[in-house]
């Protein structure tokens, strides 16, 4: 995560002022937007861009427009067995891994993407708003082999083609690798992968955890002195490889996030005696690192919805709570994850509540932290517990077999059965360990499709928690306040490369856009189509063409024109009302929309009292004996007309007062054209 959105600011002063008058004119005035088209008619366009990553997956049949993964689908699987040693003195962690690659694809892998994110830390890399709390070596790879076949560290050639006059490509003799002081490192093999096949990369390494008070940005600060470590993108990972772009080759810039191969994780993690290490996965030793009196009030924390102190503050350090060793080594074990992270510290206390899963029972909800910061984690088991029961049925059955919560600088992170949060972001972090961890978007490139769904997740789940309904009206009008800005990438822009309004890109529109869906096919249809989608995807990875078709054909409406205008654009409708007038029994209802985005046309109606019978519209339903709904679709736009007449028939009973989009679901610069009143 790292930028805490609070809900509030979604709503961006959507206080709704009625006008109070007669007939309201457009906004708009001839003279400024006569020569730039606004006035004329629209060309609605109705289907999405396919750019060239997703025509080939769809030429592979790895994807269909259905959707849904292709016949053809496949991803990489990567495990990783890592053995690290953590130095409280120096800060530093000093790891060696192997890397099991499965090449399930059809490609000859002719080179290896590593990711190396701890060179952020160094002086002289591209970077984004992070700032590192301190500079260090950063990811000091000493050794690399593939297959057994050590990698040249040192050269790189000028040309990886031939000398001129040469014909094809030089032969590489050895294996060699480029970038090890960036984020980024390719290592270019003498024997490529097969498909199809199984390599191994075993890789030595070390780096130092940046600590003090100078970091900005998430992640950029990693401990706290030599008392608490919180080490994240710790270790070398393998880039993703995909359908459809191959390698990603985006370099890590600090606010953007990431794209990760699934596979387990066997973790061996070294600490001197007396430190508590917490962490993703299941820890496999228990029995040689924890006191019998700390396993047994870890399985009585099973059995009661009571939270648990597994080591109290007076019980920390050897002797005690943990065994007596000179060293203690913490192994954990972790089973189709996308990363693997932890925290480790000597003064840490520990906590235990359970979270009952559907179909799966209960689940242990941990805690680490500092005694002194206890007050910040007074609700976090309570938050942590709801997030998981309320998104396991608001979505699928949490997956994992337990949740962490660690203590440290970084107060707002997700990583597979991790959060590095307190309960301020409990909620908004759990959320995370269904996107990405269960369904593997691309944050890096979309990070809309997860920070955007949990944001706007963040509110079912708020109402939730708090009994009541949730409430999603104005959210979808308030982005006509905002539209225009210049510094706005779209969506569909690289969110790694979204500049000052990154946030808002990647946390905030979504719950914009999904206000209007639901105002446009009802929330609960909504709700049920996502549902649908995170079931399809588990442990898979969507791309933004795959999520919309399959809400597509899920609600079994053609929403191109839709997406279209939300991902690719930054439109809005800005709906008014243009004039009414009374013909008879009949009310005509000129709506106009200055925007290029068009919507359905919605109706507040409200009667004045009186006998006469208000008459039945095959489009409205009634709220109330006064007060009606009618709803047009989106389709009466799609000749291009910027004016819909709309023809109330209730019958001879006074209207008092309409009003466009009442709901606030549409986005509109100035909501004050949108009311008529009968005065």
């Amino acid at each position: 995560m790292k930028i805490k959105i609070f809900i509030g600011l979604l709503l961006l002063n959507c206080a709704f002022v009625f006008g109070q008058t007669q007939t309201t004119e457009t906004t708009l005035n001839p003279a400024i937007f006569q020569d730039s088209g606004a006035l004329q008619k629209r060309a609605i366009r109705k289907n999405i861009p396919l750019t060239n990553s997703i025509l080939k997956a769809y030429r592979a049949g790895t994807r269909d427009t259905s959707g849904r993964p292709g016949a053809n689908y496949w991803q990489l699987k990567t495990d990783f067995s890592i053995n690290a040693n953590l130095n409280p003195d120096t800060q530093t962690i000093t790891g060696s891994e192997t890397i099991t690659l499965y090449n399930n694809s059809p490609d000859k892998l002719d080179r290896i993407v590593l990711r190396l994110d701890h060179n952020i830390f160094r002086p002289r890399v591209p970077r984004g708003f992070s700032v590192p709390a301190e500079t260090t070596d950063g990811m000091v790879v000493t050794r690399i082999k593939i297959n057994g076949t050590e990698v040249d560290l040192k050269f790189s050639p000028q040309r990886q083609g031939g000398r001129p006059g040469q014909q094809g490509p030089q032969k590489i003799e050895k294996a060699f690798v480029m970038g090890l002081d960036q984020t980024v490192a390719t290592v270019v093999l003498a024997n490529p992968i097969e498909p199809k096949s199984v390599a191994t990369i075993e890789i030595d390494w070390n780096t130092k955890l940046p600590g003090g008070d100078t970091g900005q940005g998430h992640r950029m600060t990693q401990r706290w002195e030599s008392k608490l470590f919180q080490p994240t993108q710790w270790y070398p990972r393998l880039a993703k490889y995909d359908d459809l772009r191959g390698w990603d080759n985006n370099v890590y810039l600090g606010p953007s996030e990431f794209y990760n191969n699934y596979g387990k994780f066997d973790v061996r993690i070294e600490v001197p005696a007396g430190w508590i290490v917490s962490g993703t996965g299941v820890l496999q030793n228990a029995d040689e690192a924890l006191a019998p009196f700390v396993r047994e009030r870890l399985a009585s924390a099973l059995k009661t919805d009571e939270e648990i102190m597994i080591v109290k503050e007076d019980e920390r350090g050897v002797g005690k709570a943990l065994l007596p060793r000179d060293k203690n080594v913490w192994h954990f074990v972790a089973d189709e994850v996308n990363d693997f992270a932890w925290a480790s510290s000597n003064q840490f206390v520990w906590r235990t509540t359970r979270a009952n899963i559907p179909n799966k029972g209960y689940v242990p909800v941990h805690m680490f932290y500092l005694p002194e910061r206890a007050n910040l984690f007074a609700q976090a088991g309570k938050n942590a517990r709801h997030a998981l029961e309320f998104y396991s049925k608001y979505l699928i059955p949490y997956a994992f077999p337990q949740l962490t919560l660690q203590d440290g600088p970084s107060a707002g992170m997700e990583y597979p059965m991790v959060i590095n949060s307190n309960q301020g972001a409990a909620d908004h972090e759990t959320f995370h360990q269904w996107i990405p961890m269960m369904v593997g978007t691309n944050e890096t490139r979309y990070g809309w499709m997860d920070e955007g769904f949990n944001n706007y997740s963040n509110i079912l789940s708020g109402a939730d928690a708090n009994g009541k309904p949730f409430n999603i009206d104005n959210i979808g009008q308030s982005y006509g306040r905002i539209n225009g800005n210049e510094d706005e990438p779209t969506m569909m822009w690289n969110a790694n490369q979204a500049g000052n309004l990154y946030g808002f890109q990647t946390y905030q529109k979504v719950g914009m856009m999904f206000s209007m869906l639901g105002g446009i096919v009802g929330d609960d249809a909504m709700h049920a189509a996502i549902k649908k989608y995170v079931e399809t995807w588990k442990f898979k990875h969507p791309s933004p063409w795959d999520f919309t078709f399959f809400m597509n054909k899920e609600l079994g409406r053609d929403l191109n024109w839709f997406w279209y205008y939300w991902l690719f654009t930054n439109e809005s409708v800005n709906g008014s009302i243009k004039s009414v007038v009374a013909q008879g029994e009949k009310t005509k209802v000129t709506v106009h929309q200055a925007g290029e985005m068009p919507s359905p046309v919605v109706l507040k109606v409200e009667f004045a009292d009186g006998s006469d019978k208000i008459k039945a519209m095959p489009n409205a339903k009634m709220l109330d004996d006064k007060t009606a709904i009618v709803k047009w679709n989106e389709d009466i736009w799609f000749n291009g007309d910027r004016d819909f007449q709309a023809t109330l028939d209730f019958g001879k009973r006074k209207i008092n007062k309409i009003t466009l989009d009442p709901f606030g679901r549409f986005p509109d610069t100035d909501n004050k054209d949108n009311v008529w009143t009968n005065r």
